[in-house]
């Protein structure tokens, strides 16, 4: 009898509870025992930090990846420094708390400053407008044209039916403020944008790194593919330990309209999302920004 309670209990709860996706592997990218590393420290780790800089834009070094280098040298300190000021941090170039955990959040894989070459194909490049607490564009301003304003969208196989209509309403918020329009299309060829589930080494020169760091990346203009992480815990809508489905395609979609991310943290262009971020539309950034951009 209490077995058959307690069977019928788990399915009223997952009857009623949001969709969810749970993976599989734990991953560790920024050790927490680097508080405080300064310049001058050799510390164990600090190479993980120098990695984690340069793969989003801020050390400019040839750092292979073959070799180790804990050394906390003047160029991670240049490095920290930029990082802290354009998420708005004490800019002292020391791992504070505050800066560690920024960089121990799960984010976008697109890189936040792009110098001479491309991360993702398509970016966002420093310059002297790189620090204002606004929207930025992709390199180049890359634009749909008129003709594609109508955008004609697919789910690829093995995309969970349970995630679709909360990317759905994701893309009814950009059309809400924009000139676009979105249809489902069957088949990938027709297709403007193509979302998808996917892990690790996928094919397009930018491998996911497990649960826990980057949750997902897109292409811009004419691309427009959007890939999520399988290897994250997934959920429609805000779930204690889970990632916002949702969020994390309304961002998304932001970069595959020609967005690049936004120094402002309420944003929904912002880097970053932690587990259990709660369900909103685009902000006042967002909108100003995607207006903006295909202003006539």
């Amino acid at each position: 009898m209490a077995l058959q309670l307690s069977l019928q209990l788990f399915l009223l709860i997952a009857s009623v509870a949001p969709h969810v996706i749970t993976a599989r592997v734990r991953h560790t990218h920024i050790p927490s025992h680097l508080k405080g590393s300064r310049i001058g420290n050799n510390i164990e780790g600090i190479y993980s930090v120098k990695l984690y800089l340069k793969r989003y834009g801020y050390l400019i070094t040839n750092v292979a990846n073959t070799d180790s280098n804990d050394t906390f040298d003047v160029l991670l300190e240049s490095a920290i420094k930029t990082f802290q000021k354009y998420h708005s941090l004490n800019v002292s170039g020391v791992l504070d708390k505050e800066t560690l955990t920024l960089m121990s959040l799960p984010r976008c894989g697109i890189s936040d400053i792009v110098h001479d070459n491309n991360v993702m194909d398509n970016n966002i490049q420093m310059n002297s407008s790189s620090f204002h607490s606004h929207y930025t564009f992709l390199p180049g301003n890359p634009k749909w044209p008129i003709s594609k304003y109508n955008l004609k969208y697919t789910f690829l196989e093995g995309f969970p039916n349970d995630f679709k209509e909360p990317v759905m309403n994701a893309m009814d918020q950009w059309a809400l403020f924009s000139l676009f329009r979105f249809s489902e299309t069957i088949g990938g060829e027709e297709a403007d944008i193509t979302f998808n589930f996917v892990r690790g080494n996928h094919g397009d020169g930018h491998p996911f790194d497990g649960k826990g760091g980057v949750l997902a990346h897109a292409f811009g203009p004419l691309d427009g593919r959007v890939h999520f992480d399988w290897d994250e815990d997934w959920a429609d809508g805000s779930v204690g330990g889970f990632i916002n489905v949702g969020m994390v395609a309304l961002h998304e979609l932001g970069h595959v309209l020609g967005l690049a991310h936004s120094t402002i943290r309420d944003a929904i262009m912002w880097p970053y999302m932690d587990v259990g971020e709660q369900t909103r539309g685009l902000q006042f950034d967002d909108i100003e920004g995607i207006q903006t951009l295909y202003a006539p």
